[in-house]
């Protein structure tokens, strides 16, 4: 069993991963980028064409569930990249059978789920990982070290966008797609990412209200979304969310409004530095030009780099960017985003506990 205070050292970290769908192949590549430090052993599925594919991509050892693989790995950590839905009770089985966690976004599409997952891996002495690839993109650390330092001085003004598209087809593509049960809506699903960024780049979050519509795609869950926002220092703002976009992704973008200075991250994922105006020049300002980058996913390309933080904290040399209990925090958010909307009120943070 793997104790919350041993390091790994002298060997590769080995990782093993549940869910072999669309988002697992990023998981794929980004350990074999970091094929020096880490290894994938096995992987597992319930779907036998996925899994053949998984295992021919990776050469990892296959198994037909979660419990078989967890009976036969020697991994240290097992990745979750299954329907968002199964994470709270796969995660407290990982733990309970002595692995580190690493889960994709959403840690969980319920308050209490996601509180549990965090008991259970503390109870168990374990790790609890939670996938916030985004903020490790190069235009996102520098609108951070930008906030961070107070160059914006008073925040006035935040608007955050996300406005994509998913066909129909997307949610035909699986079961569990489109539901509240295993999936959640654009602002739980998609525009995960960019709800963390309310709370990590701007600070805690006082109130928010928030409308929700399936307007267009044969759904459980709401394809549209728009929410307005107060944070504790004061600032307001908003998101704005759809899968409607005509005819692709058009923008993923976050702005910030401050006293003494201006700035808007856009592109189709946060990828382009499109205005950064300050009172007072700083040396940063001169990464501008490289931070940008060229994308047509919306995943970006922080695995790796996010992948190389959980290395380096399971050898004991790093401290987590994303754990668990920050994992939380726009688990928190989302969940007074969907309580605003079905009740029709402001909900106010922190929920009840």
């Amino acid at each position: 069993m793997n104790v919350f205070s041993q390091s790994i050292t002298g060997r590769k970290i080995r990782f093993a991963l549940a869910g072999c769908g669309r988002i697992a192949k990023n998981h794929f590549e980004a350990i074999r980028k970091l094929a020096d430090h880490c290894e994938l052993v096995d992987v597992c599925d319930v779907d036998p064409k996925a899994l053949e594919e998984a295992t021919a991509a990776t050469g990892a050892n296959g198994h037909a569930s979660l419990t078989a693989m967890l009976a036969a790995t020697q991994a240290d950590c097992v990745v979750l990249t299954t329907p968002s839905g199964l994470h709270a009770r796969q995660a407290t089985q990982v733990a309970q059978a002595g692995f580190h966690v690493m889960t994709e976004k959403p840690m969980a599409t319920r308050w209490q789920d996601g509180l549990a997952m965090v008991k259970a891996c503390d109870d168990a002495g374990v790790r609890l990982f939670v996938v916030k690839q985004n903020r490790r993109n190069s235009t996102l650390q520098l609108l951070k070290k930008a906030v961070s330092s107070g160059r914006f001085g008073r925040i006035h003004m935040v608007n955050v966008n996300v406005f994509w598209t998913r066909p129909q087809s997307y949610y035909d593509s699986a079961a569990w797609r489109g539901t509240w049960e295993f999936d959640g809506g654009a602002f739980m699903n998609q525009a995960s990412h960019y709800v963390d960024l309310l709370d990590w780049i701007v600070g805690p979050v006082e109130s928010v209200m928030a409308y929700t519509g399936t307007l267009a795609r044969n759904i459980e869950v709401e394809d549209s979304g728009v929410a307005a926002i107060k944070w504790r220092s004061g600032a307001m703002g908003s998101i704005n969310v759809t899968m409607l976009t005509y005819p692709k992704n058009l923008e993923g973008s976050i702005t910030i409004l401050g006293e003494k200075g201006s700035a808007i991250i856009g592109g189709v994922a946060v990828n382009e530095i499109k205005h950064w105006e300050f009172q007072d020049a700083d040396p940063m300002d001169a990464s501008i030009k490289d931070a940008s980058y060229q994308t047509t996913s919306v995943y970006g390309f922080g695995h790796p780099l996010y992948y190389e933080n959980v290395v380096g904290v399971l050898r004991g040399e790093a401290e987590a960017a994303t754990d668990g209990r920050e994992g939380l925090k726009s688990l928190e958010l989302l969940i007074g985003l969907y309580q605003s909307a079905r009740d029709g009120r402001r909900v106010n943070l922190p929920l009840q506990y």
